[in-house]
């Protein structure tokens, strides 16, 4: 039996649907293109270690410097402008960066780049949540599953080209037209209009956020932040725990950090069916069991093969936890439209600043064996704060 035709608006939602997770994929490409080249970009330069460090933070300070504008960037010119808008400054500056003749040209272009990037991230995720309103069903988890995919794709890309001796600048300049492509082709689908139109209001109308609602925002952080710590607890400390502290050579060292990122892209992409069954409550409390249980028990009993499965459960475990933060925090009452995702992601990303800050001086004084109870107390966290969140996706968190 042939399947019932889709009506105008469910069509147009799975238009939607396509462009903003075309959005998704170019975010995570652009960046991940530049990435495996920045050891070229340092030989050519004559950088230090220290001074392509600094270069490179200066995507971070870009991001923090600007990331409180995007609330009011996305009021003023919507959501979907605004990611077309980013996009384009993101791939432009990271072309720039891979041609910069010093230090400092390659510290600024990253710098605009992290901004865009910053300001893009909310708005993808604005336009994003919006189109799960309409759908009244969970889709924000798949849509960072492809973000992740693109990060994939982007790196991949970039192994491609040095294998055939791209030269660096062409690369990333193919690379900024085809992902630019890509965003314009997909940006007449975007839900367009105002964003939050659809949001519920108190009754009697939109009232100022009390301090129930901002605790339960700094709780939302939590849940973000632990997120955050466990993503950089497998890209900056998985591969060398798994080499230094367990002596594991270095193909196997590095499954420690591919097996958290594929397990949490499989988590994202089973995750919205578990949410709209289960809850967002349920499944990122439970998230926060398997991360503690599953990375304590590698930490007590350490071995390669059991490190990189406590690295796959935290990963799995922490799969929801970051879009379910940023779908509570977008439909906080009392706040202006856009306020709370942009709280939300600008805090994270101070988190994600921190978080190898603390594992380095805790592995200093204690070994990194220690350092990594990190993920065991973002687990924890997540079973704690995960309260805050709706027993179902599409609910609001409750005040």
């Amino acid at each position: 039996m042939a399947p019932l035709p889709l009506d105008g608006g469910q069509a147009r939602d799975r238009r939607a649907r396509f462009a903003i997770g075309a959005v998704f994929l170019t975010n995570g490409a652009l960046f991940a293109n530049l990435l495996p080249r920045l050891p070229e970009v340092k030989a050519d330069l004559g950088l230090s270690n220290a001074l392509l460090g600094v270069a490179v933070a200066s995507f971070s300070t870009g991001a923090l410097v600007a990331g409180p504008a995007a609330a009011v960037l996305i009021r003023r010119f919507q959501s979907a402008r605004v990611c077309l808008g980013t996009t384009l400054i993101l791939a432009a500056f990271i072309a720039t960066a891979s041609a910069a003749p010093s230090a400092l040209t390659l510290a600024a272009a990253l710098f605009v780049a992290g901004a865009a990037d910053a300001i893009t991230d909310v708005a993808q995720n604005v336009n994003a949540l919006r189109l799960q309103r309409q759908y009244g069903r969970s889709i924000i988890n798949s849509l960072h599953a492809v973000w992740a995919v693109g990060a994939v794709l982007g790196g991949s890309m970039a192994a491609a080209a040095i294998a055939v001796h791209l030269p660096r600048t062409l690369h990333l300049s193919l690379s900024a037209v085809l992902f630019c492509a890509v965003a314009a082709a997909a940006y007449p689908f975007l839900l367009h209009g105002p964003d939050h139109d659809d949001r519920q209001h108190p009754r009697g109308g939109a009232a100022s956020a009390g301090t129930a609602v901002y605790l339960v925002l700094l709780a939302l952080v939590g849940i973000a932040i632990a997120g955050a710590a466990v993503e950089d607890a497998g890209s900056s400390w998985a591969t060398l725990y798994l080499r230094d502290s367990l002596g594991a050579p270095g193909p196997v060292a590095a499954l420690g950090y591919v097996a958290l990122v594929g397990c949490m892209c499989i988590g994202r992409l089973v995750g919205d069916r578990l949410v709209d069954r289960f809850g967002e409550r349920t499944v990122v409390r439970a998230g926060g069991v398997v991360t503690a249980v599953g990375m304590g028990a590698a930490l007590a009993f350490p071995s390669v093969p059991g490190s990189i499965a406590g690295f796959a459960a935290a990963g799995l475990g922490v799969a929801t936890a970051v879009p379910a933060a940023m779908r509570a925090a977008d439909e906080l009452p009392g706040l202006r439209a856009g306020t709370g995702l942009t709280i939300l992601t600008w805090l994270m990303r101070v988190g994600f600043l921190g978080a190898p800050l603390i594992v380095g001086v805790v592995a200093d004084a204690a070994g990194l064996r220690t350092g990594l109870l990190i993920v065991v107390a973002a687990g924890l966290s997540l079973l704690v704060l995960g309260g805050v969140l709706g027993r179902r996706g599409t609910r609001s968190a409750p005040v």
